[in-house]
Order: structure tokens, then C-alpha cells, then sequence
């Protein structure tokens, strides 16, 4: 038995995949406030969002296996920042994806 997933290509299921790791506001605001801090933040994001530690953990989580961040262990904290590369991919991605639906110039019903 497989996943409906896989009746789809490898390039859809990866878009799919980083979409869905984007596709809750607290995600979106984690990846913003690295970007705007500059640098590597150890300690409780959930003082900057307001969601509970437990949540803020599980949206790391699924930043980090979407490889959008990385977290680095130092002592008994993790140190998280942004996967610049890989956000980079996911840019080009999109705007690839999105261009050819552009470029389709398809005719809809009004």
C-alpha cells in the first residue's frame, strides 16, 4: 500500500512538503524573527509568540525537518537559525512553480 502522495512526482511532493512546513502563521513568525535577529537564538522562543513552550517546540520541529532551520546542541539548550540554502531552494521552488502557472496564461471562466 503506498501514500496518495506518491501518484505524484517527486518535484510536487517536495513543493508539498515545504508548503506545508510554511503553512501555519507561528512557523512563518519563527522564520521571521531569525531572520530578523541575525543570528543563531538559543533559549525560549515562546517569550517572542504566543503559543506555550510545548507548541513552540512542535513548530521547531517541523521547521527543522523541513530542513528550513537547523538547531545545534550546545550544553542543554539547542541553537536554532535559518537554513539559508535551503530557503534559497525553496524560493527558486516556487517561483519556478508559480511561473509556469503565470505563463499558462490559462482562460478562465469570469
Amino acid at each position: 500500500m503506498y501514500a496518495k502522495t506518491e501518484l505524484f512526482d517527486t518535484d510536487l511532493q517536495t513543493r508539498a512538503e515545504l508548503f506545508k512546513a510554511l503553512a501555519h502563521p507561528a512557523r512563518l513568525a519563527i522564520l521571521k524573527y531569525l531572520a530578523e535577529t541575525r543570528t543563531c537564538i538559543t533559549g525560549d522562543f515562546s517569550d517572542e509568540l504566543p503559543l506555550s513552550r510545548t507548541t513552540v517546540s512542535q513548530h521547531l520541529k517541523e521547521l527543522k525537518d523541513a530542513s528550513l532551520i537547523v538547531g545545534t546542541i550546545e550544553g542543554v539548550k539547542t541553537c536554532y537559525c535559518l537554513n539559508l540554502s535551503k530557503i534559497k531552494e525553496f524560493r527558486s521552488l516556487s517561483s519556478e512553480f508559480f511561473d509556469n502557472i503565470i505563463a499558462s496564461e490559462a482562460i478562465c471562466c469570469k
